[in-house]
């Protein structure tokens, strides 16, 4: 049977009632998915009405909206109706669409004018469904030339989105498979059609009857032969269509001993089609990869076999074409393509092989170099897959491709070659270093000329060629550094001697590195006129060189690499002058890679770094320049605190810092993180200089004295001054304390004094910077009775804040954030402010609703859950915050308009589970919280879900924890009746409900049900899976499905579990049909919530 008339056999949208014709009209003038199909069906379905103002309206809405004839099929049914006769107007309405117009015409012309024509016969097919494929078609075309060629953004928008929706169509399959036979077809229409049919072939091929295969095949075929000389990309999508039919269709099914076997006998029948036969070659191994295919785990796992089994004969076929000039290219780039497989092949037998020798010969080919680079780069990952028998066994292909690829090395250095095959050949040698590295590791003779090609890539001028390098060093420090690498030794002595021995040999190869990337961090010349985005990626460059040179750094020390830098530092200080102007730049760069190494170098170095931390006040007062000064400072505070002559260096280094918080933000934001560090780290020292170190705080908070210091940067001078405060004996820390808060409380009080008005009208900007600071207070001075002490007399400001702007969320949230780091400061020395905290919140939260609320009230939970002298507000307060959550979130949407307030609630959830399950359990409103977080589970906001889920897990595991086993029989009184639900909407979220990023979290939950609540677990399982139809999931994927949650239930180890559930995700996602008919299936009833209330 034909394949157009097997796909007549799909399932189709059923018709809409009569009564909604008119309307379905006008959505129809509009690109729209089943646009021709609807219309031609309403036309149909219209002969069939005998109600005259149907037909009327119908009539009445083409006439207004398009002014354009009625198509005969219309106008023959209205002959009796007076606006039948009625002429239609001379013009067109000016805000008719041109687009829209145009299509109708063409849609109209079809009916009217057109026979049917296509690449198909369609025998027995009734005359509507000929018109709609045909209108369709021409609707295709229409839009496709709408998309690439009108003027109007709007229209390609439109086109672009009904051209998507037409894709997703049953009608696709033959539209596209007829335009594609239509020699008329302009390219544009056959790279569309093209890739509509792959895409319908990878995701949607269920939809078509299971006999449709061969016709499909067939057609497929017949399109390969026919464009074998037409556009590429056509081709392409074509041969990627049927690897994707041969995924899902079984060797046997396929017939002709599977697509291999078939594709051998079509390129002997057909020697003139052999180029489209060995792109199709090549496409074949990639696809087992691929996972747009909606193919079964297991089908895929048997497709890599079917190619593995049939590797001899497509490497026949490949070797048989060699002798063919002109199919050598594609030959070797289907070689590297089926080599990714990496199916055992002896690597004695490759070493010889026909395909591996031209390669070879083929690396300094004109015309076959690219392929042969591909094919070179397989071979090196080939050799290297990790087996049981090590390298040994690859020494004979490993031993061909090394010393051919190393004859390449000249041509590194070779200006007259052009920039991507010099890219070419670097990247082979960088696959050696990163396959090979463990035998280069070892630093024999042989290796170390690897090496030193190595060296000669990382010193190319691009940095894209260099930079393959950089994977390898960091590799071959591991090797070199990391114990692991010498385990096999046994003896500690030998261990070390032969540690020794491998980095005395690379010693010299890492010191020209950290030479050679050094330079390349170098700002250029006109860096500030360069794109945001070139910026951006100068930077990514810089960051990629630190890491680089902390690689080297491990293997040679952090002193001995800070020599060489430093001798950087001086050849750039001392380098030619442009006038009184010195470059800024080459010392720059030179200070970015000492500052990278910082963490290196000892703090008892005492040659190199004096005399940079001397030289660092000299250096000229250019922005970028002294942004990295300061930043090298705050690397460098550690050693400033412990070198011995560190403390004299101090005064310097403020002044520097000082000057970085006027130059400009850049600098600015540099100094003060710098700031924060020499404050952290030299924190004892400051403090007798903590008058002036106010003074520079007062300065940057209020903008004296030019300080650039941004609101958020002056984060930092408050945290740097917040840690020296702590150092301070415990009277001299509460006076301190008390004048750091002023510059943020100074502004709050005033704006307070000026009445409830002006604090509800001011922006939250102008409230949270002050609070922000006061976070950062009470986060970083680390005294609790000072900090205690503090939010008592504060409270007041905090309370009247609270009071007036409870409405306003980012300052709600500004403000519990202050309160966050206070309680954790303070701990139990809060005394009575956190009832009165706790008091005001749970008031606000019922009138507000404010998510951040409950996140402040976790943290209360938190330090004081297990307190039984806080029991009773704290009980009060769960279940007030709790029951009035429960009654906002009460269906699936109101999870996802206040997804803040379901993570925040059941993140409180989960921490009453750990601090307080005493509070919890027997409170009467866990039982709704369950039920409440059993509508959200599939909210698609990934931190509400991913609490949501978390919660239900540490219900199921209340039973591991000591403490949570008295709670046992009571949770099991809330969860056992809802468990069978409870599991139904776990195995929904596993197979489509939520993405799957999230499904760790959902297998992790399920498997922790399973292990609570063993048999019971796996009854609940068995009755949710059997509700997923066969066509989605067979039994052998439910089985092991079930299998797993049963050895859950057993006590198996859970990390080793999540395969199966993981591969019945993967059945239940292949495509958007299976995922729905799936959801649908498990979409549980209705719950019924009962909230208590508070």
């Amino acid at each position: 049977m034909p394949f157009s008339i097997l796909l007549h056999q799909a399932k189709r949208t059923p018709l809409p009632p009569v009564t909604t014709m008119a309307n379905h009209l006008r959505q129809l003038l509009t690109i729209r998915t089943h646009l021709c199909y609807d219309l031609n069906l309403t036309i149909d379905r219209l002969s069939k009405t005998e109600t005259k103002k149907h037909r009327d309206e119908i009539y009445q809405t083409a006439h207004n909206y398009l002014f354009l004839p009625i198509p005969p099929q219309i106008a023959r049914t209205l002959e009796s109706s007076t606006l039948g006769r009625q002429k239609p107007p001379k013009h067109h309405h000016k805000n008719i669409h041109y687009t829209r117009i145009h299509i109708f015409k063409s849609l109209l012309l079809r009916y009217t004018n057109k026979n049917p024509a296509s690449g198909f016969q369609f025998v027995g097919t009734p005359a509507p469904s000929i018109w709609r494929f045909m209108a369709l078609e021409n609707i295709v075309k229409e839009a496709l030339n709408a998309l690439y060629h009108h003027p109007d953004d709007a229209v390609r928008s439109q086109a672009d989105q009904w051209l998507q929706e037409f894709q997703r169509t049953i009608d696709a399959w033959q539209v596209s498979d007829n335009l594609l036979h239509d020699a008329s077809s302009n390219v544009e229409t056959l790279i569309f059609c093209s890739q509509t049919l792959r895409s319908k072939v990878q995701r949607d091929f269920e939809e078509l009857p299971s006999e449709a295969f061969r016709s499909l095949r067939d057609s497929l075929n017949n399109l390969l032969k026919t464009f074998h000389k037409g556009p590429p990309k056509v081709r392409t999508q074509i041969s990627l269509a049927v690897a994707a039919l041969a995924v899902q269709v079984p060797a046997e099914d396929w017939g002709d001993g599977g697509i291999m076997n078939w594709l051998r006998d079509e390129m002997n029948s057909h020697p003139d089609i052999v180029p489209s036969f060995l792109e199709l070659l090549r496409v074949l191994p990639e696809e087992v990869f691929n996972y747009k295919i909606a193919a079964r785990p297991d089908r895929r796992r048997k497709f890599e076999n079917e190619l593995a089994s049939t590797m001899d004969v497509a490497l026949g076929i490949l070797t048989a074409c060699l002798n063919i000039p002109e199919l050598k290219e594609q030959a070797l780039e289907a070689f590297a393509s089926w080599l990714r497989l990496r199916h055992r092949i002896p690597a004695s037998v490759l070493a010889t092989h026909p395909l591996v020798l031209t390669a070879l010969s083929s690396l300094t080919s004109d015309v076959l170099s690219e392929a042969a680079v591909n094919v070179i780069s397989e071979l090196i990952h080939y050799t290297s897959s990790r087996n049981t028998e090590g390298f040994s066994v690859q020494m004979p292909l490993i031993q061909v491709i090394v010393p051919q690829v190393m004859n390449l090395k000249s041509q590194l250095r070779d200006s007259s070659k052009d920039e991507e095959d010099v890219k070419a050949i670097a990247r082979l040698f960088a696959d050696m270093g990163d396959s090979y590295v463990e035998l280069i590791a070892t630093g024999s003779d042989e290796s170390m000329l690897i090496v030193h090609a190595l060296l000669e890539v990382a010193a190319h001028p691009e940095y894209d060629i260099a930079s393959m390098t950089f994977n390898f060093w960091h590799n071959l420090q591991i090797c070199l550094i990391e114990r692991e690498s010498y385990l096999s030794l046994g003896n500690e002595s030998l261990i070390e001697a032969e540690r020794n021995r491998r980095v005395q040999v690379f010693r010299s190869s890492y010191e020209s590195l950290v030479s050679m990337v050094s330079c390349k961090v170098q700002y250029p010349q006109d860096y500030s006129e360069l794109s945001k985005e070139d910026q951006k990626d100068f930077k990514q460059t810089r960051y990629a060189v630190a890491d680089v040179l902390i690689d080297a750094a491990l293997v040679l020390g952090g002193e001995s690499t800070l020599k060489i830098l430093y001798m950087k530092l001086v050849e750039a200080l001392s380098g030619p002058q442009n006038g009184d102007m010195m470059d800024w730049r080459p010392s720059e760069a030179a200070l970015y890679c000492i500052r990278a190494i910082s963490e290196l170098v000892p703090f008892t170095e005492a040659e190199v770094m004096p005399q940079i931390m001397s030289l660092l006040p000299k250096l000229p007062h250019q922005s970028l320049l002294l942004q990295t000064v300061c930043l090298t400072v705050g690397a460098y505070s550690k050693w400033i605190d412990a070198a011995p002559s560190g403390m004299t260096f101090l005064p310097s280094v403020i002044d520097i810092l000082v000057s970085g918080m006027s130059m400009s933000e850049d600098s600015a934001a540099a100094a003060a993180l710098a700031f924060r560090h020499i404050c952290d780290d030299c924190g004892k020292k400051l403090c007798g200089s903590l008058d002036g170190l106010f003074q520079i705080y007062q300065r940057a908070m209020t903008g004296e004295g030019c300080f650039k210091v941004a609101a958020q940067d002056s984060l930092h001078l408050v945290e740097a001054l917040s840690i020296v405060i702590t150092e301070l004996p415990p009277d001299q820390a509460k006076k301190a304390l008390e004048a750091l808060c002023i510059p943020a409380v100074a502004p709050l009080q005033e704006v307070i004094n000026q009445g409830p008005l002006v604090l509800g009208q001011k922006p939250a900007r102008e409230i949270t910077v002050h609070i922000d600071r006061l976070a950062n207070i009470f986060r970083y001075v680390n005294n609790p009775e000072a900090v205690a002490d503090a939010i008592q007399r504060l409270w007041p400001l905090f309370k009247a804040i609270f009071d007036i702007r409870a409405w306003d969320m980012r300052t709600m949230e500004s403000l519990c954030r202050a309160c966050k780091h206070a309680v954790r400061t303070s701990k139990r020395f809060m005394g009575v402010t956190i009832g009165a905290m706790l008091e005001e919140i749970q008031g606000l939260y019922k009138q507000h609703h404010q998510p951040c609320f409950l996140y402040l009230s976790s943290e209360v939970i938190k330090i004081f859950g297990s307190d039984p002298s806080c029991a009773d507000y704290l009980k009060v307060l769960i279940e007030s915050l709790f029951s009035n959550t429960a009654c906002l979130l009460t269906k699936i949407q109101d999870f996802t308009t206040r997804p803040d307030i379901a993570d925040d609630c059941f993140l409180l959830a989960s921490r009453c589970i750990r601090y307080c399950p005493h509070l919890l359990f027997p409170s009467p409103v866990f039982p709704s919280l369950v039920e409440c977080s059993m509508i959200g589970i599939t909210v698609q906001h990934r931190e509400a879900s991913n609490s949501i889920l978390s919660f239900l897990s540490d219900i199921f595991d209340l039973g591991k924890s000591s403490h949570g086993q008295q709670f046992v029989s009571m949770r099991d009184n809330v969860i056992i009746p809802r468990g069978a639900s409870i599991t139904r909407i776990l195995v929904a979220a596993s197979t489509g409900a939520l993405p799957s990023s999230r499904l760790e979290t959902v297998a992790y939950a399920l498997l922790a049900l399973s292990r609570a609540y063993g048999g019971k677990a796996l009854e609940w399982a068995k009755e949710s899976v059997s509700l997923i139809p066969v066509s989605a999931a067979t039994d052998m994927e439910k089985s092991r499905f079930l299998q797993a949650l049963s050895d859950a239930a057993s006590g198996v180890d859970i990390k080793g579990l999540t395969i199966p559930i993981e591969e019945l995700s993967e059945v239940c996602r292949r495509n958007r049909t299976v995922q729905e008919i799936v959801q649908e299936a498990l979409r549980p009833l209705e719950l019924n919530l009962v909230y208590v209330s508070s």
